[in-house]
């Protein structure tokens, strides 16, 4: 199975680099903004033909080095072609980030600790940190087609990373761990062993509140400057947002090891749940960020040769793991706990859910191995 991951890198150029910079990326957006013109109006999106209608004009007014000039062809088309694809209506595309793409080996290199990249000026050569990427350097992933990115006042580079990896077999099998996502637990395991690891969410929950409020103080000033923060926050909180999950996805990962199933629920239903959620709470059950733990976790189980599946999520938090007997009211949602009507089994409501998960994935294993 090949894997695409996004690395982040860190660059760090001189004083005169980032002048070079800042001079490239306007010359890339205005050549963007310019070509993104003309399809709108002509709505042709051959490349070919845009080439000979757009290319003297990009590397002449524009200043744009030959690459950049097909780069900047290639990049408005896959953005016409995705909101053609999207089902939206036919807009002028603006372009506004500082950001222009890169293709490998033709407009950057990473080699010897040294981000090689073109400018308007030809190439130059920037110090850039790892991290923790080390070990995507190490000749078995296939770089793809980079954004060098201006955020934040520091400069980053983006690049998709491919990976062929073998597969895992469910006869390789040698755990089943059901995780039960929600927002008391941001994620609830539950092992073959009978054992279940609390992943806590609410110290999440309470800085979820807090730019909340924050954001609906801001949204009544209706001023630009109120505006322009309300962005500012919403990316920060995503961004925190994004090391939770990471955060947790590796823990799980790790714990188990290799040779682990991991069973979720198929969550991506999620938003369409806001009619049925309270006016107060729908911020915090709405915009969770399940699906993107899953994602996380998906990909991370492949690198430890484990796997992720997905069933239906349709009465986990209802059924008893001992006894089978499912009712709504076996549930107390209020103080999240489980009790069984018939057998009385009592347990906190995201361990019951986490267990039933883990008995789906057994049962699965099972059909899968056996043609049962």
């Amino acid at each position: 199975m090949q894997i695409t991951i996004t690395a982040k890198i860190k660059i760090k150029p001189t004083v005169e680099q980032v002048e070079l910079f800042k001079q490239t990326f306007h010359a890339y957006r205005s050549g963007c903004n310019y070509v993104s013109s003309l399809i709108f109006e002509t709505k042709e999106m051959s490349q070919r033909k845009l080439h000979k209608m757009t290319y003297d004009v990009l590397r002449t007014e524009y200043l744009l080095r030959s690459q950049m000039a097909q780069s900047v062809m290639k990049t408005v088309i896959a953005r016409y072609k995705s909101t053609k694809s999207n089902g939206h209506d036919w807009t002028k595309i603006a372009f506004k980030k500082k950001e222009y793409d890169l293709v490998w080996n033709r407009d950057y290199s990473l080699t010897q600790g040294l981000f090689s990249v073109n400018t308007l000026q030809g190439r130059i050569r920037v110090p850039f940190e790892l991290k923790a990427m080390e070990r995507y350097f190490d000749g078995s992933w296939t770089f793809g087609t980079a954004k060098l990115v201006h955020k934040y006042g520091k400069f980053f580079l983006h690049i998709p990373m491919t990976k062929d990896i073998p597969e895992s077999d469910f006869r390789t099998v040698k755990k089943v761990v059901g995780v039960d996502m929600g927002i008391n637990f941001t994620a609830t395991a539950y092992d073959s062993q009978g054992k279940v690891t609390f992943f806590t969410g609410k110290p999440i929950k309470h800085k979820r509140a807090k730019y909340k409020h924050l954001r609906k103080q801001l949204q009544m000033r209706q001023t630009t400057s109120s505006r322009r923060r309300l962005k500012k926050i919403g990316q920060r909180e995503n961004r925190w947002m994004t090391d939770v999950n990471h955060t947790v996805s590796k823990a799980l990962v790790e714990r188990y090891g290799a040779h682990t199933l991991f069973v979720v629920e198929d969550l991506t239903g999620v938003r369409n749940a806001i009619e049925r959620v309270r006016v107060k709470n729908r911020y915090e059950s709405v915009s969770w960020a399940f699906y993107q733990l899953r994602q996380m976790l998906d990909y991370k189980a492949l690198m430890h040769q484990s796997k992720v599946i997905v069933v239906d999520p349709r009465y986990t938090s209802q059924t008893c793991p001992k006894c089978g007997h499912t009712e709504k009211a076996n549930r107390n949602k209020k103080i999240h706990v489980f009790s069984c009507k018939t057998c009385h089994y009592i347990s906190n409501d995201d361990r019951i859910g986490a267990m039933n998960l883990q008995r789906k994935g057994m049962e699965y294993i099972v059909e899968v191995t056996t043609g049962a």
